[in-house]
């Protein structure tokens, strides 16, 4: 049901009040010193790519791909949850700046700053855990299967098409902003988890694409395979930023800004 009022219902806070708060709030991330934002984004990047890290342990040994991802689901929110709670910048989640913009609240180049400040901050995260995990051989995990997964996934995302790349891009930050705006409608920390949980699990499971996500994923697969001696047949830098990261981030971008955060002023603020 969709509730148009101020009033919470059943503790809950309304899409008003959400959009109202994540305009404070987005407003807020404009602002912030540019050295603070970039460590915030170090520490997404960290979280998101432990995420992974985690997910591909748990399921590198699934008897079926299904099994697979169903495992990553249940693992893979543990990095926006720490994003979230503990508090970090996420690019992705901060797709919904956008809010503050059009209701002019914030500038454009605000967004911009904070977009361009976080995204590389991300970047060093992810890259610093791939690094951390490969260098450390927690990679040899079940005689080298969980090593053998982590290369197959780099792979495959290095050798996308742009088209599917830009598309499942889109649907995987309509989820992921999602995450973000309904960890809004509560107060307390459970209902904060139980809301963000859900839609990052569905985006894992669909196997949709996240730019942050695979800052850790590209990189630890092509570390693995030059630690490990094992072959990694198409997986290069050009693969990492130019087959996959651009048109994911693009998508990335209109599925948050357009999809999530546009439609939500123009439903919830706009005059």
């Amino acid at each position: 049901m969709t509730n148009n009022t101020n009033e919470k219902v059943n503790n809950m806070n309304s899409p008003v009040e959400i959009a109202a708060k994540y305009e404070s709030i987005g407003k807020g991330k404009t602002e912030f010193s540019a050295f603070k934002t970039f460590l915030l984004g170090i520490l997404a990047g960290v979280f998101i790519a432990l995420g992974g890290l985690g997910s591909q342990i748990a399921s590198c040994s699934a008897a079926d791909p299904s099994s697979a991802r169903m495992i990553s689901s249940v693992v893979f929110p543990i990095g926006l949850f720490m994003v979230l709670v503990g508090g970090a910048e996420l690019f992705t989640g901060n797709c919904l700046i956008i809010i503050p913009v059009l209701s002019g609240k914030a500038r454009l180049s605000g967004m911009l700053r904070n977009w361009v400040l976080v995204y590389f901050g991300n970047m060093v995260g992810g890259f610093l855990i791939a690094l951390l995990a490969s260098t450390s051989h927690i990679y040899s995990f079940a005689n080298n299967a969980l090593a053998e997964s982590v290369i197959a996934t780099a792979v495959t995302k290095a050798n996308i098409t742009f088209s599917d790349g830009l598309l499942r891009g889109i649907l995987c930050n309509i989820l992921v902003c999602l995450a973000v705006w309904c960890s809004f409608s509560a107060d307390e920390i459970a209902g904060k988890i139980l809301a963000l949980w859900l839609p990052v699990m569905l985006f894992i499971i669909c196997g949709f694409e996240h730019c942050v996500a695979n800052m850790y994923f590209i990189p630890a697969g092509m570390l693995t395979s030059a630690i490990y001696n094992l072959p990694a047949d198409g997986l290069s830098l050009y693969g990492f930023f130019v087959t996959n990261l651009i048109p994911v981030t693009i998508g990335n971008i209109i599925g948050g800004s357009v999809c999530v955060g546009a439609m939500y002023y123009t439903i919830y603020l706009k005059k």
